[in-house]
C-alpha cells in the first residue's frame, strides 16, 4: 500500500504508549494497534486530530505517501 503509517515512530519520539494514546484518544488498543500497523482502509478525520493533538504532531508526521515501486525497494533494503 502506497500509504506508510509512521505512528509508531511518533510514538517513540513522545515516549507515550500505545495504551495510554488508545485511552486519551478514545478508540480500543486493538484498533490502534491495527492503525499503527496499517491495516485500516480508512481512519476518521476526527480521531486523526484528537492523535495529533495527544502527539502534538500535524497529520504528515504521522502518514507518508511512498509509490508503489518506492514501497517495493524500502522492503527489500
Amino acid at each position: 500500500m502506497p500509504i506508510i503509517v509512521r505512528l509508531d515512530v511518533m510514538l517513540a519520539r513522545r515516549k507515550r504508549r500505545s495504551k495510554d494514546l488508545a485511552h486519551a484518544v478514545g478508540i480500543t488498543e486493538a484498533n490502534l494497534s491495527l492503525l499503527k500497523s496499517g491495516k485500516v482502509q480508512g481512519v476518521r478525520f476526527a480521531t486523526l486530530e484528537a492523535i495529533c493533538r495527544e502527539l502534538g504532531c500535524q497529520p504528515g508526521d504521522l502518514l507518508e505517501y511512498v509509490p508503489e515501486a518506492d514501497n517495493d525497494l524500502r522492503r527489500a533494503g
